[in-house]
């Protein structure tokens, strides 16, 4: 492995990460902001801790009390009065549905004059859930969505369908009070309706849609759940404020930043990356065998969610999968590399936030018995990354703003900082 490029690719993740932490942007977004009535706070997704957090901060005990529903491992403390629920992602689970009970309690009894404050990250589709089948059925759709390769939209427009609080149903019901929404995005283009299913914005997709996605993955699923496809959800809300707040566009720029302070010369090549893992990750590498003779230090960045279509029972990750499947096209280049992460600091349902390969690793892959072709046909890229080293692991961030890639061509050997 490539001391000096593991070295800069650790740096740039931990401090692109930090840069796109919601702290700010939710104090920023309550300044001056005074509710009347009641305030009630309800948090749903894998930032949802840390942007509770901060408006706690910012608004202290004129929160008479909250809801925070996070990935597991991802809450890091108590925070006042909330109430704390940790559930499951990427599939629901019973805590989940209890968690999102204990949010539709809080807010069932209010009044026109007051407001709930709802901060929403991605993975609250998952998080913040409350079916209209039963959880089982729920859980058998999602990982069907999941393995079947379609992107996020395609997989929340099913979801909303199949939820009580998701598609503009939250708000609903919240009426007659006001929802007041801080957003933090995880999907290309910042679409407000498909962030975390839109519990609390006019959803734009159809039930045309949601049958039409159906048929194409070709889902299992029991007759009531085809009933409720055909149900629409709420086009327009009338009690609703949001502001949206991080993107990609932000992960790649502070990415591009970190980059530049360590000598490189970048180029964005797009926070709109939507494409399956394994080929984003062997373009990457294509880039690199181009720019590798140029003897200059450059860093190719892009942003945006692939997916993974699931062929095998191994373990990993999108992230991963991009990762290794660029080890073959980077064999025996000196001084490259090709990264990728989630801001969240998991990915797919591991404990590692992504991966890393440099011109050595193809080799050491096949010295550890590892054929890439073979571990992507298994989806097991983190078994294999793990036996060289490849994994990124940061912990739960605290963040959620979609996956940067970062393709890197270092000119010589000098160690920065």
């Amino acid at each position: 492995m490539n001391a000096l490029l593991r070295k800069h690719a650790d740096f740039i993740i931990k401090e692109a990460i930090e840069a796109v932490k919601p702290d700010t942007a939710v104090k920023t977004a309550l300044a001056g902001k005074c509710f009347s009535g009641r305030t009630i706070l309800v948090a749903a997704g894998k930032a949802a801790w840390r942007m509770a957090k901060a408006a706690y901060d910012a608004l202290g005990a004129r929160i008479d009390s909250g809801v925070v529903i996070t990935k597991y491992g991802h809450a890091m403390g108590e925070i006042s009065n909330f109430r704390i629920f940790e559930a499951g992602h990427p599939v629901p689970d019973e805590n989940s549905f209890l968690a999102a009970q204990a949010a539709i309690d809080l807010v069932s009894d209010l009044s026109e004059n007051d407001t709930v404050l709802f901060l929403l990250s991605g993975g609250g589709s998952a998080l913040f859930e409350k079916p209209l089948v039963s959880g089982e059925i729920l859980q058998d759709i999602t990982r069907q969505l999941l393995a079947s390769g379609a992107d996020i939209t395609e997989i929340n427009t099913i979801r909303k369908r199949l939820s009580k609080v998701k598609g503009g149903r939250f708000a609903e019901i919240c009426m007659p009070a006001k929802v007041f929404s801080i957003v933090l995005s995880d999907i290309i283009g910042d679409p407000l309706d498909m962030i975390a299913s839109g519990p609390a914005y006019p959803d734009a997709s159809t039930s045309e849609d949601a049958i039409r996605i159906s048929k194409k993955y070709n889902l299992d699923m029991p007759d009531e759940a085809w009933n409720l496809l055909k149900i629409e959800t709420p086009k327009t809300l009338g009690n609703t404020e949001t502001h949206i707040t991080g993107s990609v566009r932000a992960l790649c720029r502070a990415a591009e930043s970190e980059c530049i302070s360590l000598g490189y010369e970048t180029v964005v090549l797009t926070d709109e990356m939507a494409c399956e893992a394994k080929e984003a990750g062997s373009f990457l590498a294509s880039i690199i065998k181009t720019h590798a003779g140029t003897h200059k230090s450059l860093a190719f960045i892009a942003g945006g969610e692939t997916v993974v279509h699931v062929t095998g029972k191994g373990k990993g990750g999108r992230n991963q999968e991009l990762a290794l499947s660029a080890a073959a096209g980077l064999n025996g280049l000196k001084n490259a590399a090709v990264f990728s992460v989630g801001s969240d600091g998991t990915d797919g349902p591991t404990d590692a936030a992504g991966g890393y390969v440099d011109g050595d690793s193809l080799t050491a892959l096949k010295k550890a018995g590892f054929i890439p072709y073979e571990v992507l046909k298994n989806n097991d890229a983190y078994t294999a990354l793990a036996s060289i080293g490849g994994l990124i692991v940061t912990g739960p961030t605290g963040t959620n703003v979609n996956d940067v890639s970062v393709a890197l061509i270092w000119a010589d050997e000098r160690i920065t900082t």
